[in-house]
C-alpha cells in the first residue's frame, strides 16, 4: 500500500468520524430541546383523560408523580406493567386510577382507564384504545355515546358479581344489538378491575404507600 493511499484512507477515516460526531451531537442536542416539550404535551394529554374518570376538585396532589407500579396480567390483564395513581385529599388516599385491557373484544384488544374511589365505587371508565367495528361495536367509546357512563357509581356491593354481565347473558348492562362481544369484553373488565382494587386495597390506598415521588 502505497504513502498516498496510506494518507487518502487516513483522511476518509477521520473525515467519517467527524461526520459522526457531528451528527451525534446534533440528535442529542434536538433530544435536549424537545424532550422537555414533549414530556409536557403528554403529561397534559394525561391529565386530560384522567379528569374524564375524576373530578380535579377529588384530589390536590400531582397525580402523575403518586404511584404505584403493577406488574403485567392478573386480573387487569395488561400486557406489560402500569401504574395505578392515587388520588389525594390533604394526603388522604381518596381514589385509585388504572388501566385494564379487555382482550377478548371482537377486534382485539379494548384498553380501559378506570378511577376507582376509596369505597369501591367507580368514578368512571373510558375507553383509551380499541379497533372495534365503526357504526357498531365502537359505541363503547364516549365519543360515539354514552353507553360507558353506565359504570358511574357501579361497585362491587352495589351490583352482585352474578350480574357482572350484559342483559343476553343474564346481567343487568345493556348492549346495542347485534353489538354483544364487545360490551361483554368490558363490562369483563371492568368487573376485574373491581376485583382487583379490592383484593389490592391495603396496599392501593395506603397512607404511606411505596410510590415514585
Amino acid at each position: 500500500m502505497t504513502e498516498s493511499i496510506i494518507k487518502h484512507t487516513a483522511k476518509t477515516v477521520m473525515v467519517m468520524v467527524v461526520f459522526s460526531l457531528v451528527g451525534t451531537l446534533f440528535l442529542t442536542k434536538t433530544y435536549l430541546v424537545t424532550k422537555a416539550p414533549i414530556e409536557a404535551s403528554e403529561a397534559f394529554e394525561k391529565m386530560k383523560s384522567f379528569e374524564q374518570v375524576l373530578p380535579a376538585n377529588q384530589y390536590n396532589n400531582n397525580l402523575l408523580k403518586d404511584f404505584i407500579e403493577i406488574p403485567a396480567g392478573g386480573e387487569l390483564n395488561n400486557h406489560a406493567p402500569t401504574k395505578a395513581f392515587v388520588a389525594r385529599l390533604a394526603g388522604n388516599a381518596t381514589a385509585v386510577i388504572l388501566e385494564a385491557t379487555a382482550r377478548d373484544g371482537y377486534s382485539g384488544d379494548i384498553k380501559l382507564l378506570i378511577a376507582v374511589h376509596k369505597d369501591g365505587s367507580l368514578g368512571g371508565v373510558r375507553v383509551i384504545k380499541h379497533k372495534e367495528t365503526p357504526g357498531l361495536g365502537d359505541y363503547i367509546d364516549i365519543a360515539h355515546g354514552d353507553w360507558i357512563k353506565l359504570f358511574d357509581g357501579e361497585s362491587l356491593t352495589k351490583t352482585i358479581d352474578e350480574k357482572w354481565k350484559v342483559k343476553k347473558d343474564g346481567g343487568q348492562f345493556d348492549f346495542m344489538a347485534g353489538a354483544t362481544i364487545t360490551p361483554r369484553a368490558v363490562v369483563k373488565a371492568t368487573h376485574g378491575a373491581l376485583n382487583y382494587v379490592a383484593k389490592n386495597r391495603n396496599t392501593l390506598f395506603a397512607e404511606h404507600s411505596a410510590i415514585n415521588k
